[in-house]
């Protein structure tokens, strides 16, 4: 029988990548309103571009924060600052705000759920506990056995090299770096397992000069040199499959990188959604993360569908998992819960559902108080969204997540024994 064989590739960005910049002021001015008021319905974009950043949206809260400034401190923190900031300053752009209210009409439906439980339901349940989904929308979570954390190999090996490469420039050593980067890995699969390492792309944002030199060519030359030595060969240095004779180095492939960041690029809150989750190796319901607070199903769902399908393969019901969650706008129970195990699974997929429905409570209301998602800034420093909001949501081990958590691995055991045992 012919061994199958295929190339996948994921991406990741670094943290002064400009839609990055957006995400992660996002979150900043999130993670400021729930400090200060858990209960504050927070929806914030921003946009950001050469010598200037736009905030707009809908919040709600009974405090105040100065936007401005948890903007420029974001800016600063990622190293846009003075002549290091290649182009774009904290100190120096312009901030503008434009913020409304949420919508009454949304407001509504959240806070008083249409009851979707049979007139038998467990009548003890709070009414706080069934409060409905922020809007409708399709969420999905994955998990699979390929790394430790139980992500796929390619998101996960491109995360760690754009964290390293932002790493080396903050720590000085790599001290003409700039903060705008990429990273992109592809991995060879046989038999739908990781076999090798096809190419690995490395593009960062540099400084017009390095140790006086400025001609681009020996310019290259260095950041080829010191990259593969201090971020590559540093990341693989633990990893199980590594580079081989064969795999493709590229960086800096355009051949200059000195312009970047939002000098460089327009940013946008939500436009790096596929390098936030499973870069491409899961389906995406299509709603982004960063600035939206945990009443909006698009981020709290999808952190619940990513811990239900972790628990999964973890607990041994599948080698690979994906879950879909479907909610409407007002009504706290999902409208449909779908589980796919890509024929890995040691019982059926609708056996799987079943488990799901019996060891998960997926309504809003009970994600937000399982993960305690409204407190989660206060009990961090002030600082938890904004730091989820760059190097993925999903699979992170420097930060202690508790969609991450593998509390449910037990009992799903003994729910596959029983039905092992029928």
């Amino acid at each position: 029988m012919t061994s199958k064989k295929f190339l996948f590739t994921s991406e990741s960005v670094t943290e002064g990548h400009p839609d990055k910049v957006c995400d992660q002021i996002s979150d900043a001015i999130l993670d400021e309103f729930l400090t200060k008021d858990p209960s504050s319905r927070v929806a914030a974009e921003t946009t950001a571009t050469t010598g200037m950043v736009l905030v707009c949206g809908e919040i709600t809260s009974n405090c105040y924060v100065d936007i401005p400034q948890v903007v420029r401190n974001t800016i600063k923190n990622i190293g846009y600052e003075g002549s290091s900031g290649g182009g774009f300053d904290y100190n120096t752009c312009a901030v503008l705000t434009s913020i409304d209210e949420q919508s009454c009409d949304i407001a509504g439906g959240v806070n008083k759920a249409y009851e979707t439980r049979s007139q038998n339901s467990d009548t003890s349940t709070s009414e706080t506990e069934n409060i409905g989904a922020g809007d409708q929308g399709i969420m999905f979570g994955f998990a699979c056995n390929e790394t430790p954390e139980l992500m796929p190999l390619p998101i996960s090996l491109a995360h760690k090299l754009s964290y390293r490469l932002a790493q080396v420039r903050k720590e000085g050593i790599l001290s003409y770096l700039r903060p705008d980067g990429k990273s992109q890995v592809t991995v060879e699969y046989l038999d739908g397992k990781p076999s090798r390492i096809d190419t690995v792309l490395l593009s960062t944002q540099h400084a017009p000069e390095i140790n006086g030199i400025s001609d681009n060519s020996k310019i290259q030359e260095i950041i080829s040199s010191d990259l593969k030595k201090c971020v590559i060969d540093y990341v693989f240095e633990t990893e199980s499959i590594k580079p081989d004779s064969e795999t493709k180095i590229l960086i800096n492939p355009s051949g200059r990188f000195v312009v970047g960041g939002p000098q460089g690029d327009s940013g946008l809150t939500g436009r790096k959604i596929i390098v936030d989750t499973y870069g491409g190796y899961s389906r995406h319901g299509g709603g982004a993360f960063s600035g939206k607070d945990p009443t909006k199903v698009d981020r709290s769902a999808a952190y619940a569908a990513r811990y239900v399908a972790k628990n999964i393969v973890a607990a041994g019901l599948a080698d690979k998992c994906e879950i879909e969650l479907a909610y409407a706008i007002g009504v706290a129970e999902p409208v449909s819960i779908f589980v796919d195990t890509f024929g890995t699974g040691k019982i059926s997929d609708d056996e799987i559902s079943n488990i799901v429905r019996s060891n998960f409570d997926l309504r809003p209301a009970a994600i937000i108080r399982d993960f305690d998602l409204r407190n989660l800034p206060a009990k961090n420093g002030g600082k938890f969204y904004q730091r989820l909001a760059a190097y993925g949501h999903l699979g992170r081990t420097d930060l202690n997540i508790p969609w991450e958590k593998l509390d449910k691995a037990d009992s799903l055991k003994k729910s596959l024994m029983s039905y092992s045992a029928c």
